[in-house]
């Protein structure tokens, strides 16, 4: 029989796999993370909620005087504050989509990295058993042999 050489075993050399949310949140500034707070509460149902039930209160109270008119119909006021709500926070809905692309673009260099080294992997995984292949294909040639001189 010949003496087959093995591949080396494959060493897992490399380093631990990251984490694309860990990676984005070390590189976050106060900013940053406001307008994503932002954003967030902005797009939530609570927030509509309470968005409505406010402009509800302050149409109701400013319609019937209850208190006092300090935004008589047509509520130019209320529409001041809210352009001025919309002039503040789209802008930071945009940063924190931006930033949510950015965080998109590093898990797909992650996830590159990953398939790189798994790619490296398997061909060694593949080698291994190419080699492992040749040699028990000669020790069923040898076990044939065997059993044929034995039988003959």
């Amino acid at each position: 029989m010949n003496r087959h050489i093995f591949p080396p075993p494959y060493r897992h050399e490399h380093g631990p796999v990251k984490n694309a949310n860990d990676v984005v949140k070390e590189q976050l500034t106060f900013g940053q993370r406001a307008s994503d707070w932002i954003a967030d509460k902005v797009g939530s149902w609570q927030f509509i909620i309470g968005q409505s039930t406010l402009l509800t209160v302050w149409a109701i109270l400013n319609v019937t005087a209850w208190i006092q008119h300090w935004d008589p119909y047509p509520f130019i006021l209320m529409n001041l504050v809210l352009s001025l709500q919309a002039a503040y926070t789209a802008p930071m809905i945009m940063m924190s989509q931006n930033r949510k692309a950015d965080r998109d673009r590093i898990e797909a260099h992650i996830d590159y990295e990953i398939n790189l080294r798994a790619e490296l992997e398997i061909k060694a995984i593949l080698e291994r058993l190419d080699a492992q292949n040749i040699v028990i294909a000669e020790l069923h040639q040898m076990l044939v042999e065997l059993r044929n001189n034995k039988n003959g």
